[in-house]
């Protein structure tokens, strides 16, 4: 009999081909699916591939999304681009995803993803796949060219920390309020690169990009991974997308009630919109805490806060109002298909009424490509990380926010509580 075993341990155990794993123990696993883009991938990879002589282990395991430096901004981006569009071919690559979205929101709308998979990312929210009830984390091209080349990586089983939220969250409120108020309390080295897994009846309540911007933040919280154990609204959303489950698919993926792990307790229901200020994620207020600070930019974009639900959020905030004079709202759906979608419900239609512009489904700002921000502005982002320099420009004073506080504060031209419209 063997003891009460965390998802994050049942995970590994899968894919190192044991029946149970310890914490701390270093195994090897087998790797179903590793995923780059082109940023982190071809041009890293094809050099070090030609130099010892290795082919891809398994071509339907790897994963292309071209979405970092599109649309080309520069010479050097169309070379970036260029590259892996040609190394794609000459690699006959079966899953290229091209334009298309971030990687994050790609990957998972394309079908790649279910519970119990364990994989690998080459960008450091790769942890977004564990909204999935999949062992899913980032690492750098070294690790990556030993993946492609074997389909295997090592591991050292972490510990689990649980972040259990009771009662619900109130109207203008999110999941990305829940994550910058753990920032706040635990700092950006609270997991401790251990596996970190949000559970309760509000992490229940959320709906499934919700539960990514979750485990996509795992990533600044300093874990491994960030895991939700998979439910019924995994398995309708994963339908929805292609992939077909049972409930016995779904079943075996959850931590033992008496797992092992520190348990920090939430209540969903008290929380607040929060502001992480500048420069770090970590830097967290409530929003009626950051009093009338004026704004030049609100960014809605990136696999964090962009995607459909991010932006019906913002939407329900500007519908019938117009952005503050003298203020940009830039807004860069997270993929193609979450665009369209918001085309069809007329969600795009208002927020360009109400003075929004809208960008390509790439990167763009987040990470410092294409849509730069420029010297000296104040900007209100539904991103993840706000360094200094992070969205390209050193002396931009950059505050994170939910869709909801980005869209309010556009809407009165300072940080803003969304409450107070949506009231």
């Amino acid at each position: 009999m063997f003891p009460a075993a965390t998802l994050a341990q049942k995970l590994v155990a899968r894919a190192a081909g044991r029946a149970h794993v310890r914490p701390g123990e270093i195994v090897n696993c087998r790797v179903d699916l590793a995923m780059f883009h082109d940023s982190s991938g071809p041009r890293r990879l094809a050099p070090m591939l030609a130099e010892i002589g290795a082919p891809i282990w398994d071509k339907n395991k790897v994963v292309l999304v071209i979405d970092h430096f599109v649309p080309e901004a520069d010479e050097a981006s169309h070379q970036i681009v260029r590259f892996a569009r040609d190394w794609a071919r000459e690699q006959a690559l079966p899953h290229v995803h091209d334009s298309e979205g971030i990687c994050h929101v790609v990957l998972p709308q394309a079908g790649y993803l279910r519970p119990g998979l364990f994989a690998v990312g080459g960008d450091s929210h790769s942890p977004t796949g564990g909204a999935f009830g999949a062992y899913m984390f980032g690492i750098g091209a070294t690790e990556m060219l030993g993946v492609v080349a074997t389909g295997e990586i090592w591991v050292r089983v972490p510990h689990t920390i649980f972040m259990r939220w009771t009662g619900r969250i109130g109207d203008g409120v999110s999941a990305k309020d829940m994550v910058l108020h753990m920032l706040g309390r635990h700092g950006m080295n609270g997991g401790q690169y251990q596996a970190i897994e949000f559970c309760g009846e509000a992490v229940a309540a959320l709906s499934m990009p919700e539960r990514m911007t979750l485990a996509n933040m795992s990533a600044e919280l300093g874990a491994q991974v960030g895991l939700v154990a998979p439910d019924r609204t995994t398995q309708a959303w994963l339908a929805a997308h292609g992939v077909e489950l049972t409930a016995a698919d779904i079943a075996p993926w959850r931590s033992d009630e008496d797992a092992p792990g520190p348990r920090h307790a939430f209540d969903a229901s008290m929380l607040e919109p929060q502001v992480a200020l500048p420069h770090s994620p970590a830097n967290v207020r409530p929003v009626s805490d950051v009093p009338n600070t004026k704004i030049d930019i609100a960014y809605i974009g990136a696999c964090t806060g962009a995607k459909l639900d991010d932006l019906r959020a913002a939407a329900r905030v500007l519908a019938g109002y117009r952005i503050a004079p003298g203020v940009q709202l830039l807004v860069a759906p997270a993929s193609l298909r979450d665009r369209e979608v918001a085309e069809r419900e007329g969600i795009v239609r208002m927020l360009v009424e109400a003075g929004a512009t809208m960008l390509p489904s790439s990167c763009g700002a987040c990470a410092g490509y294409g849509s730069r921000i420029a010297e000296g502005a104040t900007v209100i982002s539904s991103t993840a990380r706000n360094f200094r320099g992070r969205m390209g420009a050193a002396t931009a004073e950059v505050f994170l926010g939910s869709p909801f506080t980005v869209a309010a504060s556009a809407l009165r031209g300072v940080i803003t509580d969304a409450r107070e419209i949506l009231r």
